[in-house]
């Protein structure tokens, strides 16, 4: 049996105290056998402090061109990292930690990029990429009713869904469990259709769990084949001054792979301090119904209990 805890994205900037970012949701990393984020933004040294305070273990960097000014700082912490790399092979590399005699692999991709993006290539540095190409359907209807908008229809680039399953098979091969991290989707509860194409890919290729963040909001949940995807966490610890008290809403979720797997959600909130710390009572369960509502409709069924949420059917059909 091995336990992770996974947060979504996480910004470090601009603190007197940076070792005291985490300091409220330190009673519910430290339990864990091992502990994920998602770093956004570019980290120097005393930023890092936040990191290994918490005890983070291993971070995705699959986001922009900041990315890269971290890789030095993280190796110097000892903090893992995983989907940016001086060339492509590097990028797609998973972070491995040992644990109880277990291997996790974590990969991690992005399928958000700005124009000042560096994706990694064959003999240059960057991040591992995800993408999807955008196509806009006419409404069935639009002949009766004009004006009414058109379906968007989004698709995983052929290349670069292979390239996915093809790493997530090979960590398998030499892991005992895979997880993958994807930078994806658009604020809000809807999700993109690449999303599911790429989550579930990386389910039927052999991974444990996928953990997406990127839309700063909280998405769904859905269990495929025994397997949870959960398709955003959120914001954790995050600094960005445009994102003062907006999406201040995450999840950390509590994983424990093994013969009977599980998974919970605690939610998590940025006060009016920007400080995140745990929620509890109705706040807490109006967050988890949210939730359990959003992922009713990917037919996943989560139960709220004490502030808790429980995901179900894990394990089954794997």
């Amino acid at each position: 049996m091995i336990t992770l805890v996974l947060g979504g994205d996480v910004n470090v900037q601009g603190r007197a105290e940076p070792s005291k970012a985490f300091e409220p949701l330190n009673p519910l990393l430290q339990g864990a056998d091992l502990r994920f984020v998602n770093l956004e933004g570019p980290l120097d040294t005393t930023m890092a402090e936040a990191l290994t305070s918490a005890t983070i273990d291993v971070v995705s960097c699959a986001n922009d061109l900041s990315a890269m000014t971290s890789l030095p700082v993280l190796d110097h912490a000892g903090v893992a990292h995983c989907g940016a790399g001086v060339n492509l092979e590097s990028a797609h590399t998973p972070a491995v930690l040992d644990r109880n005699g277990q291997k996790v692999a974590f990969l991690a991709y992005t399928s958000l990029r700005s124009a000042h993006s560096h994706i990694a290539q064959a003999d240059s540095p960057g991040v591992a990429q995800a993408f999807a190409t955008t196509a806009y359907q006419p409404d069935p209807r639009v002949a009766e009713i004009p004006g009414r908008p058109p379906l968007v229809r989004t698709t995983p680039l052929p290349e670069h869904l292979e390239r996915l399953v093809a790493d997530v098979q090979r960590a398998k091969a030499g892991n005992d469990h895979v997880v993958v991290s994807m930078h994806w989707g658009l604020p809000g509860t809807d999700l993109t259709e690449y999303q599911v194409t790429y989550g579930r890919a990386a389910i039927d290729a052999g991974a444990d769990l996928v953990a997406g963040h990127g839309p700063h909001t909280i998405q769904a949940v859905e269990v495929y084949r025994g397997r949870a995807i959960l398709y955003s966490l959120g914001n954790l610890v995050f600094d960005w001054p445009a994102m003062r008290g907006r999406h201040v809403d995450g999840l950390l979720a509590g994983c424990m792979f093994g013969d009977e797997p599980r998974l919970e959600l605690i939610p998590v909130r940025r006060n009016a301090d920007n400080e995140c710390e745990p929620l509890s009572g109705d706040e807490a369960v109006k967050v988890l119904r949210h939730v359990a509502d959003a992922s009713a409709l990917r037919s996943t069924t989560i139960s709220v209990r004490d502030g808790i949420a429980s995901v179900g059917g894990l394990g089954v059909g794997a």
